[in-house]
This record gives structure tokens, sequence and C-alpha cells, in this order.
């Protein structure tokens, strides 16, 4: 109790922050960024490089309600196979702009659903990437799979493409919760996609699951996530529900009146990260949790985890490339982002253009204050002498910029001779405590609860 009064007194349960995939945040992407930039960004890859690619589908058969994913409703497979048609033609356009020998190390089709693709242009898509950029060896191929949208003839397409990574979405598994939430999806449901999944040798399986919903409960989420854990994922993402009405219309049909109130969030996190930690899983950063040979796992013991729009990643390269409406990519040089409206963004593709509509130009600051957030919520502490080694800062300035954060946090955030670190008291306010490097306006961005 004298822990979450400390809690509460630093600020968790009044602050809304942001999530940290990326610094800066989307909201403070501007219009300086557009199709011209992305095209010389993506020109300036090194030849001989590894990237990473990351492809949206946005479209679902129904529209879940408590989703703030960029994604539209449909019911006939026309929309989706005309939206692959322009993705076929995208990758056309990023093939002819990439330096040779360029390759895969990640490649992600999320969504949406991707799965709404018909197997045949589920082999066209894979077969059209790696003619545009082959995999590198050991490279990891991973879909959003929506148990309620995959066949046999669509997961043999997927397993004969290389897919070697599964992820599928579970939100909660309480009936009562999935009729609240717009989501329905059984047990039985989700543990046949599972069973389908591993039969084509795909053992490598992520699951998402969301605490803070209408209506959970400890004992509500402790069921769900022993439900979970019979289906052995490799690695869950706890992720807190972000209730942001304002810019998702669809989560007004939730009765917001019975969402859990922030200490009782807490709470939710706190019994489900323990049935996780007493099944052998390893705690990933703030919300993600691995068994202890998965890739995150081994990456958080060699200091080289890290963060990216899809959350935590064991991926080392410094290129992102988003295709598709909404999608966002990371270069060295800093974020673009391609037109959110579906309409917009073919139509930029039919006309030969990208369709970047936003992005960010980072500063020598941007990169420096960047790490430090990325250190802390990959790794609780950031190390002085990698900064110094790899940023224009003096150690005066580190030094001073330390010494705030640590009187500001009281003993939830130490200085150390080798830099700042956070200890297990202090981690649920870690999105908070990078929020103080965080040198952009947040009054305006509407972001979620920290915790």
């Amino acid at each position: 109790m004298e822990h979450k009064s400390q809690l509460a007194r630093l600020g968790l349960f009044d602050a809304r922050v942001p999530r940290y995939t990326s610094y800066p945040t989307a909201p403070h992407f501007s219009a300086d960024v557009g199709p011209e930039a992305f095209s010389s960004w993506i020109e300036a890859i090194p030849a001989g490089s590894s990237i990473s690619l990351y492809m949206h589908v946005p479209f679902c058969r129904r529209l879940c309600w408590f989703c703030a994913c960029r994604t539209q409703g449909t019911q006939s497979a026309e929309p989706v196979q005309a939206y692959s048609e322009v993705l076929l033609r995208e990758l056309k356009m990023l093939k002819q702009r990439l330096a040779p020998g360029v390759t895969l190390s990640r490649l992600h089709w999320g969504g949406g659903t991707p799965t709404l693709m018909p197997a045949d242009m589920m082999r066209r898509l894979a077969e059209a990437t790696f003619n545009a950029v082959p995999l590198a060896e050991g490279a990891e191929f991973s879909v959003e799979i929506d148990p309620n949208e995959i066949d046999a003839a669509r997961l043999d397409a997927l397993a004969q493409s290389g897919m070697n990574r599964a992820s599928i979405g579970v939100q909660d598994f309480d009936p009562e919760i999935q009729k609240i939430i717009g989501r329905d999806q059984s047990f039985e449901v989700t543990a046949r996609a599972v069973e389908m999944i591993r039969a084509r040798g795909i053992s490598s399986l992520n699951a998402d699951i969301l605490f803070g919903l209408p209506r959970q409960t400890p004992q509500r989420i402790s069921s769900s996530v022993q439900k979970l854990l019979s289906l052995a994922p490799d690695r869950v993402a706890l992720y807190g529900y972000a209730h942001v009405p304002w810019m998702a219309r669809r989560q007004n049909m939730l009765p917001s009146d019975e969402l859990p109130t922030p200490e009782e969030r807490l709470d939710l996190f706190d019994r489900a990260a323990m049935l996780f930690r007493a099944d052998g899983y390893d705690t990933i950063g703030i919300d993600h949790f691995a068994l202890p040979d998965d890739g995150l796992a081994v990456a958080q013991k060699a200091g080289q985890l890290r963060r990216n729009f899809q959350g935590y990643t064991d991926d080392q390269a410094n290129v992102l490339v988003g295709l598709g409406a909404s999608a966002i990519s990371r270069f060295p040089q800093g974020y673009a982002q391609n037109a959110s409206a579906t309409g917009k963004h073919v139509g930029a593709i039919r006309d030969g253009s990208f369709s970047t509509a936003r992005g960010h130009i980072l500063s020598r600051e941007d990169h420096l204050r960047a790490r430090i957030i990325e250190a802390l919520m990959c790794d609780f502490e950031v190390r002085t002498d990698d900064l110094l080694r790899h940023h224009d800062v003096t150690l005066a300035h580190l030094t001073q910029m330390f010494s705030h954060c640590a009187a500001e946090f009281e003993d939830c955030v130490e200085m150390t001779s080798f830099g700042l670190v956070i200890p297990e008291k202090g981690r649920p306010l870690t999105r908070l405590i990078a929020r103080y490097f965080d040198a952009y306006d947040l009054s305006k961005a509407g972001h979620s609860s920290a915790i």
C-alpha cells in the first residue's frame, strides 16, 4: 500500500503519456516529410545491408469496438483484392529504388486482418516481396492471424511462402467481456487456430492480451491468462487497453463507466504478470513476456533489445520500411508515414508516387533523446559511456539531465557510476520517466493512461 501511494504521488495514476514506440511520437510528425524525402531515404540504404519491412492491410471482416488501429470493415473480397494489387505496385516502386543486395531481416504483415487475403493472393504478395527484397539467412516472416479468419488453404499458403512466426490476438477469453468489446473469439476457436499453425511446422507463436477492459477483474484476467498459457505461446504482449474515443470513435460503444480505475489497472497487470512469471516466462521490458529461449529473451540478456512500432523486437536493422496505408517507416534520417486514408494511399500509388504524407527529420538532439528513451524502455538503464560514444554530448550535460531526473522521481530512479537505473520498484513508472526526457509538448497529443 505504501508503494502504491508513492506511485500515486509521482503521478502514475493520473498521467497520460506515450507508449514510446518511436521518438518523437507520431503526433509530432509534420508535412515536412513527403514522397521525395521517402524516396531519397530509400535510395540511401547501403548496398548489401539488411532492412525490415512492414506491410499494412487495413481491412477487417468486423470492427472490434476496442481497437484504435487504422482499419475498415468489409464483407466482400473485392476491396482486399484491389488493395493487394496496389501493394504489388508499391513493392515494384520500392525495388526500383533499392541498392543491390539489400535483404530482409524481418517481414511482418499486420493490420487490420492480413488473413482476409485469399490464399493465391498471399502467395503472390510473398513472392513479389522476396523478388523485391530477398530474405536474409535467419530472417523472420511473421503474420497477424485472426483465428476467426483463417483456414487450411490460407495457412498452407503462408507456411509454403515462408512464414515462420504467427501472431494471434486474444484480448480476453471471457464471453461477457468479448461481447462488450465487440470481439467474439472463443477459446476453442483460438486453440484450433494454434493447432493448425503448429501442424504446419510453425513453432514460433506470439499472442496479445489486454488488461484494463470493461468489467475485467483479477479473477477474470487470471482465467484468460491461464487459458492462454495452455496454448504455450513463445512470447506474449500484455498491453494496457488505451481508451481514446476522441481518436477511435468506435470506442464510444464501450461502457466507459465500467472501465477499471488506474489503480485497478495496475492490479490487473500485476496479476497477469505474476502468472506469466510463475509459468517460466521472462519479463521483457514493461509489458512483454517470453520463454527463456525466445529471441526477445535472448536479446534482452545480450543488451540488444529494441523497440519499434510493433512493440519490443530483437531485430537489429536500423531501417524499417512501411508499405500500405498509414504505415510508418523509420530511417536513420527520420520517420515517414504514408497517407492514413486508404483511398488517398491507393490513388498515389496508382499514379506512380509514394503516398508519404507526414514524418519527422531527426536532429542530433532527437537521436540522443531517442536512445535514452529506448534504453529506459528496454533495459531500465542508460549507460553514459554508450551515449558519449555514439552521440555529440558532454558528460556534464548528461550528468545534469540524469541528476534532475533522479531528483524528480525520488528513489524510483537511481544515478550510478555508469549512468541512470530504474530499480524494480520504479518500473511501473517507466513511461513517465521516459517522458521526462521528451523535449516535445505533450499537452495536445491525447495519449493513453500511464498504466
